[in-house]
């Protein structure tokens, strides 16, 4: 029997190895009843048998095997499917695992029907790999276009629906803490002021983190500058907000270079503010600056509970920038942004954390000057 005949024939068998396989696949959400778990199955077997039974000439058969063939009811089919499996929590290699499944189950039950394999089944067993690879081609292309609009809608809401209502509380926190007289209402109002700026913080980085995922990386805006100035800058800054930490600066001259003065001032204020929150207070923080024919370099270091050795690996990658007082815990994304804007500066970034010689985050940039 023709693949194509045997498919229409067997359909409902055909579609309980598709349900009993969907079954299996597990996701966030509650397992869905028949109907949702054959979603589109069965208009995708019907188109792909029609397929098969249209001819098809070798340049059309040449265009499929490319990915190129013609848009077709499967193709709507496999749209719709794509769709459904992302609204049900099924993640992209598990529905492409549907289709391997899919293709898998309908030739074994085929082939054990038949008595013998002919050149005919050889023919049908290609124009069947063709149309499953057609039909999975455009679920890819809708599941994808489907989380590219989900990244898209989640940018948005971070860029503006949640800019705007932060920076009203943080304007608010600001008149506030200006009007209130002295003891409880302006404390109150300036730890308001300090929660907003820490969520804007927080808002800064979600968006650089999805900028990196969507490819675009983060946006690097260099201009001649003097890095210790900026650097003081930042330190001032830091002192400021925890006048209880000493912290002291050691440069050695100017250090002028090509610089995006905001990215930058990010990674020294987060290095700054991971070794106030994670040293020991009794002790100062060194800033150091220097520079040689070749690398500018800032230095950090902080004496406290060293990181775990098995969390170095991790420390700058996304999720991966977590610890406190030597095991996983919440830095958040601030070392993974800082690692790739000192990469989108052509430079690297680097720990060393012992007990007894306490932790040291460097930076390393070429001493570029045009």
């Amino acid at each position: 029997m023709r693949l194509a005949n045997f498919i229409l024939i067997h359909i409902e068998s055909i579609l309980l190895e598709w349900e009993r396989f969907a079954r299996s696949i597990e996701t966030p959400y509650p397992t869905q009843d028949a109907q949702g778990l054959r979603n589109q199955a069965e208009n995708i077997l019907r188109c792909i048998a029609q397929d098969m039974h249209t001819p098809q000439s070798d340049v059309q058969q040449l265009e499929k095997s490319q990915g190129r063939g013609p848009s077709a009811d499967a193709d709507t089919a496999a749209h719709n499917h794509a769709h459904a499996r992302w609204s049900a929590g099924f993640t992209l290699n598990q529905m492409v695992a549907e289709y391997r499944a899919l293709r898998a189950s309908v030739l074994r039950l085929w082939l054990s029907d038949e008595l013998e394999v002919s050149a005919t089944h050889t023919d049908d067993m290609l124009r069947f790999n063709e149309a499953i690879d057609q039909a999975l081609t455009e679920s890819i292309a809708s599941f994808e276009s489907t989380l590219e609009q989900t990244r898209q809608l989640f940018l948005g809401i971070l860029g503006h629906d949640l800019r705007t209502p932060l920076g009203a509380v943080l304007m608010g926190a600001d008149l506030l803490a200006r009007a209130a007289a002295e003891g409880c209402q302006q404390k109150l109002a300036l730890q308001v002021g300090a929660s907003a700026r820490r969520a804007n913080r927080i808002v800064d980085d979600l968006l650089d983190l999805a900028r990196s995922n969507l490819g675009e990386g983060i946006q690097i805006r260099k201009e001649r500058i003097d890095l210790t100035v900026l650097c003081a800058q930042i330190v001032d800054e830091v002192r400021t907000c925890y006048p209880q930490v000493q912290i002291v600066l050691k440069e050695r001259g100017l250090l002028n270079g090509l610089f995006d003065p905001g990215r930058m001032g990010q990674v020294l204020a987060n290095l700054l503010g991971n070794a106030v929150l994670h040293g020991d207070s009794r002790r100062p923080i060194e800033v150091r600056l220097e520079r040689d024919a070749a690398v500018i370099c800032v230095e950090v270091h902080n004496y406290g509970e060293p990181i775990a050795t098995e969390a170095l690996p991790l420390l700058f990658s996304a999720g991966g920038s977590r610890y406190e007082r030597g095991v996983s815990s919440g830095l958040g994304l601030g070392l993974f942004i800082a690692a790739q804007i000192v990469e989108g500066h052509g430079g690297q970034i680097e720990v060393r954390s012992t007990r007894e010689q306490g932790t040291t985050f460097r930076v390393s940039i070429p001493a570029t000057l045009e």
